[in-house]
């Protein structure tokens, strides 16, 4: 059997801070997570705005090392390293933020930031990272004699195929895509998503699709996690867990997709209320402050993800209502 190429074991991640001048805080941002990313797989990351979705993106990078747990790549715990070896692991992975204009250095030629990945880590010298920026650029569906444009004069869609362009520069088996196209107009979120799916196809990339729109990620993933308040609440095939989402929250979020078409709403209780904060979250389940189903014993256990059907898992106390979906 193949090892996962990114393996999370058990991964938290906390953050301090302040509530007033004297009372400290801990922001628990992830919470005991387990994930596994095989070779050339796409995983989709979903969740309302702060769930932890880009926070466990980069600890799978080791950009935040986690509190507890470990995070392994390609077999190689990258806690364990020094600084020198994980940066020798660097040109193996690479991340697509949400923000391509804030990604870029404004100051810089488009170019020199995709040449940047192959001169540092010594893959090219720079004439062959010039010949290997304008293929690139070629690959993202830019005319390669625009090398030396700031970003500035790039369109919102082209600056962010120049951050795509420059991400796959040092030829990464593994890409966080962190929101990629939620700045962009719809028509030019259409082009970025294809051109993604190309690429992933062509240099067999895995991925990890960090994103609120669940039509992105179900035409592009084939595995979808599902996180609430910084753990994982539902995992499994895409095309199952859209079909027969099995965890109330998931439910509640494919309610929430707009469609033009009648049939195809669901009758399942919208969300309300707004996202519990992470400094104090509630006892037992997390979601129970929201959740129809909630019973007095979903304030006392902590439910656990465990097996409903072969790669499918859910964490839900309710036996009965995992079953209605399920």
């Amino acid at each position: 059997m193949i090892a996962p190429l990114v393996r999370a074991e058990n991964v938290s991640r906390s953050f301090r801070g302040r509530a007033g001048w004297l009372t400290r805080t801990e922001v628990k941002a992830v919470r005991g997570v387990d994930l596994t990313i095989d070779q050339g797989e796409a995983v989709g990351v979903v969740g309302e705005s702060g769930c932890g979705k880009s926070t466990l993106g980069r600890m799978l990078l080791h950009l935040l090392p986690p509190s507890s747990g470990r995070v392994v790549f390609d077999g190689r715990a990258l806690h364990d390293l020094t600084p020198t070896m994980r940066r020798g692991l660097r040109a193996r992975m690479q991340m697509i933020f949400q923000d391509p204009y804030g990604s870029l250095d404004p100051r810089r030629p488009a170019g020199a930031q995709i040449a940047d990945g192959l001169l540092i880590h010594g893959l090219a010298d720079r004439a062959q990272a010039r010949a290997r920026v304008k293929d690139l650029l070629q690959r993202v569906g830019l005319d390669p004699g625009h090398a030396d444009r700031l970003p500035h004069e790039f369109s919102g869609g082209q600056r962010q195929r120049v951050a795509i362009a420059r991400a796959l520069a040092t030829q990464p088996e593994f890409i966080v895509a962190d929101e990629p196209v939620s700045a962009l107009d719809v028509s030019v979120q259409a082009q970025i998503l294809t051109l993604m799916a190309d690429l992933r196809s062509s240099f067999g990339l895995a991925l990890l699709f960090i994103s609120h729109d669940l039509h992105v990620v179900r035409h592009l993933c084939e595995r979808v996690v599902v996180m609430y308040l910084g753990r994982i609440v539902e995992e499994g095939k895409a095309a199952d867990l859209f079909h027969a989402p099995a965890h109330p929250y998931t439910r509640a979020l494919i309610a929430a997709t707009p469609s033009i078409c009648l049939q195809k709403r669901s009758r399942e209780v919208v969300l309300s209320g707004e996202l519990p904060s992470p400094a104090s979250p509630p006892s037992g389940c997390v979601f129970r402050t929201r959740c129809p189903h909630a019973v007095a014993g979903c304030a006392e256990g902590v439910p656990v993800l465990r097996e409903i059907a072969p790669g499918r898992r859910v964490a839900c106390l309710r036996d009965d209502v995992v079953a209605q979906g399920a």
